[in-house]
Parts: C-alpha cells; sequence; structure tokens
C-alpha cells in the first residue's frame, strides 16, 4: 500500500506547524535565559513552558474536547445532556464491561502481587535468585498483545474427534475429560483473561518486592531467628510490616495498569462473549459503532476511576522518600 503525499497533506501540515511552534518556544525560552541574570524559579518556570505547553496541547485540550463529547449524541452533532451517562448504567452491555472491569481492577492485583510476593520470598536468598527473577520476569518482555495471541492458542478449543492443539484442552483429553471453549463460557471466560494479565505482571511485582525483602535488615530476622521465631512467623510479624510501602506502590500500579485492560481482550475474544471491558467498550462506542458520544463518556468515567488510585500512589511514593 503506497503513501498518498497528496491526500496526507493536510496532516503533514499540521504536524509541520506543530514543530515549527514548539521549536519556536524553545528558541524564546533559550533567548529569554541568555539575555540576563535571572532569578531561580522565573528560571524554572520558563524551563518548565515547553512542557506546560505540550501538556495543555496533548492531554488539557483533548481531555475538555473528551469532556464536551460526552454530552453530546453520535458523533457530537446534537447535545444530549446526560443521556450517554444514563446509557452507561442501564445498557446491558456496558452494565457487563462495568462488571467485568470492577473484577479485573480487584483480582489482577491481588493474584499477581500475591503470587510475586510468594515468589519473591522463595528466591530472595536464593543463590540462584537473579536467574529465577529473570525468568519469571521474561512475560513482561511480550506486548500484551503477543501474550493474547500466545495463550489464545493454549486456550485453544477443537472437538474431542480431531486433535487438540490447545494446551489446556490437551492436557483435559490426556486425563480422561472433554475438551471446552475456555473463552466462551461466560463469566469463567472472564477469569481465564485476567489470568493472561496476571502472567505478565507477576515478574514485575516479583522483582520489586524482591529488592524490598533484601532491604529488610538482617539483624531483625536473625534477633527473631534466635528467638524460636519460625520462618512463617519472621515472614508475617518482620518481612512483610518491613515491606508494605513497597507492597502498597505495587498494588496501586497494578491496579491502575489493569483500568487501562485493552489488548488482551481484543485479541483474544473481540469483547465477545461477555468479556468486554471499560476500555475496550469505550474503542468500540467510538470507532466501530460511530457513537463517539457514548465512548467518551466512558473515557470520562474511566479517568474518573483511575484518578483516586493516581492519588493514592502519590501520596505513598511521598510517604516512602
Amino acid at each position: 500500500m503506497s503513501f498518498d503525499t497528496v491526500a496526507q497533506q493536510p496532516k503533514l501540515m499540521y504536524l509541520l506547524q506543530g514543530v515549527a511552534a514548539f521549536a519556536a518556544v524553545v528558541a524564546l525560552v533559550l533567548l529569554a535565559l541568555h539575555r540576563g541574570p535571572v532569578r531561580r524559579r522565573a528560571a524554572a518556570l520558563i524551563l518548565l513552558t515547553p512542557a506546560l505547553l505540550l501538556l495543555t496541547v496533548g492531554l488539557l485540550l483533548p481531555g475538555l474536547r473528551t469532556l464536551v463529547l460526552s454530552f453530546t449524541v453520535g458523533g457530537g452533532d446534537a447535545w444530549a445532556g446526560f443521556d450517554n451517562y444514563v446509557w452507561m448504567f442501564t445498557d446491558h452491555r456496558a452494565l457487563v464491561a462495568l462488571r467485568n472491569t470492577l473484577a479485573w481492577v480487584v483480582l489482577v492485583p491481588l493474584t499477581s502481587t500475591a503470587a510475586g510476593l510468594l515468589y519473591a520470598a522463595a528466591v530472595a536468598r536464593s543463590r540462584f535468585g537473579a536467574l529465577a527473577l529473570s525468568l519469571v520476569l521474561m512475560p513482561m518482555a511480550i506486548s500484551l498483545v503477543g501474550a493474547g495471541v500466545v495463550w489464545k492458542f493454549v486456550y485453544a478449543y477443537r472437538p474431542s474427534e480431531a486433535g487438540q492443539i490447545g494446551l489446556l484442552n490437551q492436557l483435559v483429553v490426556g486425563f480422561g475429560g472433554e475438551p471446552r471453549q475456555w473463552l466462551v463460557d461466560s463469566p469463567w471466560n472472564v477469569l481465564f483473561l485476567i489470568g493472561v494479565m496476571v502472567w505478565t505482571q507477576a515478574g514485575f511485582a516479583a522483582v520489586l518486592l524482591d529488592g524490598a525483602i533484601r532491604a529488610v535488615p538482617t539483624e531483625l530476622t536473625e534477633a527473631a531467628r534466635l528467638d524460636g521465631a519460625s520462618p512463617r512467623q519472621i515472614f508475617r510479624r518482620i518481612t512483610l510490616p518491613s515491606i508494605r510501602p513497597t507492597l502498597l506502590v505495587v498494588l496501586l500500579a497494578q491496579a491502575i495498569g489493569t483500568f487501562k485492560a485493552f489488548d488482551i481482550v481484543k485479541t483474544m475474544t473481540g469483547g465477545q462473549f461477555d468479556t468486554g471491558v471499560i476500555a475496550h467498550e469505550m474503542y468500540d462506542q467510538a470507532f466501530r459503532y460511530g457513537e463517539t458520544g457514548r465512548g467518551a463518556a466512558l473515557a470520562v468515567l474511566l479517568f474518573l476511576l483511575v484518578t483516586p488510585f493516581v492519588a493514592h500512589q502519590i501520596r505513598a511514593q511521598r510517604r516512602t522518600r
């Protein structure tokens, strides 16, 4: 497919205009700094100007535009008031997306963090700890689309009389069971999709928690061991309280990332069979069905749901400094 320069000329002109405007701002900043002595606060404000400009153009204005679109119908042609928000909490498909998103946000952080914590505790004092962590971290090197493709083959279904190509169904058939369509049966298919996300994120939790466990003073654990504490008691009474700030940061980071779950759902089920989430439903409404207002309303809801988690994470990071 060839690139049509004439057809893309307006977009290229917008791009060139943006680059030229940003270059002009940078030039003005450098000129202001070199004209004479500048106070520290004024210099900081001048240096922040390009970044603030980019944030305004790339984040603030689109956010306001999305908020306005959420009160319109269709492609933004007519005012709809709160109809899109009413639809969001009354339509079956939208309610399924909300329910599934809640399941993702609750199960993914808890499960991946718990798995990462247990793994980190097991390998923290091991001679081969670095190798073990690198192995569990490998799934993070795969994109979520790639992980979805891999696990779609793992969950692949064929009739019992045909040869199975899916690993999970092959194991079921090997033990005398009947193959199942794992990605079709609701609500269990949502759990199988969540399992893919946990597989990709457990390594992230394990690496951070391993560093926190290694930072626990050995004097505390040795003193507890001399007092007769068992490994389980040491882990529960000393290790867990010591790594609580890191544990909270990991949980919040996992929850924030889970709100954006889109790739796995799109790759494995396309949102069918009641597996949709807010991010995927937002994409479908805005770009597949042409309901920009509904897609914008879902985007606003997603922003409102993520904001408390982001604010809490910022406060948690400030406490750890």
